[in-house]
């Protein structure tokens, strides 16, 4: 471990990267016309470009705790790192017809940009200061991109969005005030050793009231009320981030703070988060069911697969299988998830389910991709998100949580009704309504919209890749020192 003096700068290139063209786009954002604000994009994604090639090289290097034990530079923020700065580069792509020569396009880009920073801060913390740092700096710039379209819809998705944010920030700052004021410390590994000796119910106190400020992040039961609404008021590229970015930060979170300093509290804490895992896996499932809009029963769906990722967390004791499962899962869930909703991007116009009938007959590439994300979300092989379940059911059992495999296995059945009740009006007669509004370029696609089309198809591609592909995967999360 580093002493506070002797921070090594290099080990942050990818954080320094984004803060730094983020920077740079509002400064450049305050002096461009509004026809050259693309130039902020071109920005971002150079950025972003280099913040992935400095986690690539991060990857080689072995693991560092630096800025005093304070941050943590191992395997598991380098995956969430990866994650993240790949979902915010492709929804960039997917706001790029929408939000093009717009006059807030700059603002747009460093909000964005902003919040994923904060997300990657969340995944490397070991410090409670630090985590709450990151929790704020994650959650304030979203709350302006919910109604970045000042609607009726994103205006009251906004306020709800805060009023929860903020009611869980500040459970969040008084659990780091317990667990401060009865371990003596704010870094992991000193709380590790002296939480096991103070009060039981303090203790307890703080660890739950910093837990769900880390479940509000991640939309799982019981702070998951925001989540429909906030996905349905908001953008379809910025539903598609809050419904799958912050996500990555707040369980490698969840899961960093478990095992590095809740590991020997006299508390049955597995069986606490395992409780909340079934609770949200259940309920997001059951609600997903009378859903007709596409973005809320995408909402539902996303609280649901934050159920089988805390299946993971609550299997914490087993770290060598728990963790590198954990990290693949999230990867793939990125990829899966995002393409379900490049495909809501593209055809922002089709609100309910029902306005997709048809899309296979005239969009079939784009159509192909939807099937292929949902019946991944679904589990099924070979996508990637299978294979995340199969890890996810195995780390659970290694845990001796049979119950709650068997609990996820009947979830995961039941969630096969909604996802194919939206596949099967895909092969339905044409659907004339929303489509007649689009504007359609020479090969029947929206133009506006062709980014999204583009990444829709790659994705879905991308979905069965990282399915086939992932031993070796798996092989490199579980190696990797």
């Amino acid at each position: 471990m580093q002493s506070g003096q002797e921070i090594d700068l290099t080990a942050f290139v990818p954080e320094i990267a984004i803060a730094v063209t983020a920077v740079l786009g509002l400064l450049a954002g305050s002096w461009l016309p509004r026809y050259r604000q693309w130039v902020v994009r071109a920005l971002a994604l150079l950025g972003i470009l280099v913040a992935v090639i400095a986690t690539i090289i991060s990857m080689t290097r072995a693991p560092e705790a630096t800025a005093a034990g304070s941050y943590t530079i191992d395997v598991s923020l380098n995956a969430a790192r990866l994650a993240i700065l790949v979902g915010t580069a492709i929804v960039i792509g997917l706001a790029s017809g929408s939000i093009a020569a717009a006059k807030r396009e700059s603002e747009f880009h460093v909000l964005l940009l902003l919040a994923a920073l904060g997300t990657i801060v969340l995944a490397g913390a070991t410090d409670l200061l630090v985590l709450a740092a990151g929790y704020l700096l994650a959650s304030v710039p979203l709350y302006a991109l919910v109604g970045f379209a000042k609607d009726r819809l994103g205006t009251e998705a906004t306020l709800k969005y805060y009023l929860m944010g903020a009611l869980f920030g500040l459970l969040l700052l008084a659990g780091v005030v317990l667990l401060l004021a009865t371990g003596g410390s704010t870094v992991y590994s000193e709380l590790s050793r002296s939480l096991p000796r103070g009060p039981t119910a303090v203790v307890a106190t703080g660890m739950l009231m910093l837990t769900a400020g880390l479940l509000f992040k991640a939309g799982s039961v019981p702070a998951h009320f925001w989540v429909p609404d906030a996905i349905d008021g908001a953008t379809p590229p910025i539903a598609a981030f809050i419904a799958t970015v912050p996500k990555i930060g707040a369980l490698v979170a969840l899961f960093r703070i478990s095992t590095d300093a809740f590991a020997n509290v006299p508390l049955d804490w597995s069986l606490m988060l395992a409780l909340l895992a079934a609770a949200t896996m259940t309920l997001g499932n059951l609600a997903a069911f009378f859903q007709r809009t596409v973005r809320r029963l995408l909402a539902y769906s996303t609280i649901s697969q934050v159920g089988y990722l805390m299946m993971i967390i609550a299997a914490y004791g087993h770290p060598t299988r728990a963790l590198p499962s954990l990290l693949y899962y999230l990867l793939a869930y990125t990829v899966t998830n995002l393409g379900a909703f490049a495909v809501v991007a593209a055809f922002a116009s089709r609100r309910g389910v029902d306005d997709y009938r048809g899309l296979f007959r005239r969009h079939r590439w784009v159509a192909l991709s939807l099937i292929v994300c949902l019946l991944g979300l679904v589990g099924t092989p070979p996508t990637a998100v299978f294979v995340g379940k199969l890890t996810a059911f195995t780390a659970a059992l290694d845990a001796g949580m049979g119950w709650l495999v068997i609990l996820a296995a009947a979830n995961t059945v039941a969630s096969v009704f909604y996802y194919l009740r939206w596949i099967f009006v895909l092969f339905q007669r044409d659907h004339v309504g929303p489509e007649a509004s689009e504007p359609s370029g020479p090969t029947g696609m929206p133009r506006t919209e062709a980014a999204s089309i583009i990444l829709a198809v790659a994705l879905g591609v991308t979905s069965v890749v990282v399915g086939l592909v992932a031993n070796p995967v798996l092989e490199l999360l579980s190696s990797s020192k």
